[in-house]
């Protein structure tokens, strides 16, 4: 390994296991967030990137693990991976609510499956190094990806003016659920990258490459809602949306996003310095969603 690894803050490791959710959809109305469709629309890209994007995740993971050598971090990946599998799951069954309330998502996402099975897919290439070069360079923008969500998650759970503005329970618990477990679940892709491979310019150029390609594809996902929401005459957004969404509190503070940049590419950063995993694991533990999923595992439901 080529660099040294960052200390992790010890009392955030937690073992991680799958919570088996499941959310009902059919009184969710199209805009979640009452008389706000920007907002609604720019978090409801994420259930048409998570689900293509975290079943790569699992992809690449299954093919890295041979090269995980160290136990604990072994079985920090088969629990992400379970995580991962439910996250999937949960944002790609409310596709259907959204082509009953007359958005159908699917040119979307056609585009998204591409962008994560094509081109971001398995090569034709020769074993040995350039097999390698190019799962390492997955693994390192899963470490890129992976400090957003957990910057999303934190958000999320910290979002107290969605529910001044009435936002769907069911929605925020869906949120709030998966933003948990990315907190909960933070260290782990960035452990992975600095065990296989740890380079910081591989680090760098990845972050470039994974927050470029988040910021396209997060405006295009924006842009094709707004556009085809039925009930917009003429669906628009535009970045001073976003900004003033911040301020208000219903989206990430455009300051707090830019501000997460010199900290993921600081030589010493280390995603247990982000975020609570205690915050995390007391909403898992009051999350109806996820309580539950943990009454129908024990039988106690």
């Amino acid at each position: 390994m080529s660099n040294t690894q960052p200390a992790p803050v010890a009392s955030e490791r937690t073992p991680l296991k799958a919570r088996k959710v499941s959310f009902a959809w059919e009184k969710t109305p199209l805009h979640w967030v009452p008389g706000d469709p920007f907002t609604t629309h720019t978090i409801n890209v994420l259930h048409l990137l998570l689900p293509a994007g975290e079943r790569w995740f699992i992809h690449v993971y299954r093919q890295v693990l041979p090269y995980i050598h160290d136990e604990q971090l072994r079985q920090d990946v088969i629990g992400f991976i379970g995580q991962e599998a439910v996250h999937s799951q949960a944002h790609d069954d409310v596709l259907p609510r959204l082509k009953e309330l007359g958005l159908d998502p699917t040119p979307y996402t056609a585009q998204v499956d591409w962008f994560f099975e094509k081109l971001l897919g398995d090569r034709t290439l020769p074993p040995g190094r350039a097999r390698k070069w190019w799962l390492m360079e997955r693994v390192a923008l899963i470490a890129a990806i992976e400090h957003y969500t957990a910057f999303l998650g934190d958000w999320v759970l910290n979002a107290d003016e969605l529910d001044r503005r009435g936002a769907d329970p069911m929605m925020l618990d869906l949120l709030r659920w998966h933003g948990a477990e990315e907190v909960e679940h933070r260290s782990v892709a960035f452990e992975v990258f600095m065990h296989v491979d740890g380079g910081y310019p591989r680090r760098a150029r990845t972050w470039a490459t994974a927050f470029s390609a988040l910021v396209f594809l997060w405006q295009r996902g924006i842009r094709f809602f707004m556009e085809n929401d039925p009930s917009l005459l003429n669906g628009k957004g535009s970045f001073k949306d976003f900004y003033v969404s911040g301020r208000r509190g219903t989206l990430p503070a455009t300051g707090d996003l830019l501000r997460s940049v010199p900290r993921y590419l600081s030589r010493d950063y280390h995603p247990s310095q982000e975020g609570s995993t205690a915050q995390a694991i007391d909403y898992l533990a009051h999350s109806p969603a996820a309580t539950a999923a943990e009454a129908r595992m024990t039988g106690t439901s």
